[in-house]
């Protein structure tokens, strides 16, 4: 068996986080431990080793961290993770240890678009009733009591079912990658006179986008959370060269 060298800890449940632990499976001395949070019922697992379920806070990340002799951590959560973020922050500054926070780049507005960027979930809520009253939501279930308004008919988009969705929510159960052609013909069959949501970036999600620019609808963009300082990288390939140098792997 080889000799393991260097222990990465990679913090996924995104496609870059997948693409990532793939990436780093074939280089020899790493051993990569993928942590997932178990938010979703079923999620795409990586390849390799794989933990499922949060840490506990600063103090359980930190003792998992020292228990598996952890040398590296790779954060490539979801870019509004800000909790997990911002534990994994403090866990390894604490430690000593170094971070590299991977992020994909947000959208780039382009002309057509009528984006309305709001700084959170309730300034969101509170700017649908002047831009339209048949929304496609997609920022996830866990948001949805921020737009109980009886004015409102949402369409929430999700990979799992809320527990007590509003009244004025249908729940639309799917999971990406969608098309252009399928979002056209989503909002038309809908009705949808707005859509909302996060500014993931990525081209998993981006398709509602298009197909809103071409019905001319507006867009109500929730913007990314502060990162905290840290180093950054927005590609797979320049988190697998921080992790070949910082494992001296070459």
């Amino acid at each position: 068996m080889p000799v393991v060298t260097t222990t990465v800890l990679v913090l996924g449940g995104t496609g870059e986080a997948r693409k990532l632990a793939a990436a780093l499976a074939g280089i020899p001395g790493l051993r990569v431990v993928s942590s997932l949070a178990g938010r979703v019922r079923e999620p795409v697992l990586p390849v390799g080793e794989v933990r499922i379920g949060g840490f506990g806070g600063v103090a359980g990340l930190r003792e998992w961290l020292r228990d598996n002799g952890a040398d590296l951590v790779v954060d490539a959560t979801h870019p509004f993770a800000a909790t997990m973020t911002g534990n994994a922050a403090a866990a390894t500054a604490e430690l000593g240890l170094p971070l590299l926070v991977l992020r994909r780049p947000g959208w780039a507005e382009q002309p057509g678009d009528r984006w309305h960027w709001v700084s959170s979930i309730a300034e969101a809520a509170e700017a649908l009733p002047a831009l339209g009253r048949r929304v496609l939501l997609t920022t996830g279930r866990r948001d949805l009591p921020a737009f109980a308004n009886p004015d409102l008919w949402i369409l929430s988009r999700s990979v799992d079912p809320p527990e007590r969705p509003p009244p004025n929510v249908t729940v639309l159960l799917d999971r990406g990658p969608y098309t252009v052609d399928g979002e056209l013909e989503l909002l038309r069959a809908n009705r949808i006179d707005v859509v909302v949501s996060k500014d993931s970036g990525g081209e998993q999600t981006a398709a509602k986008l298009t197909a809103a620019r071409r019905l001319g609808l507006p867009v109500v963009l929730v913007r990314r959370p502060p990162l905290p300082a840290a180093t950054t990288a927005g590609t797979v390939a320049a988190a697998v060269e921080w992790v070949r140098r910082g494992s001296g792997a070459g």
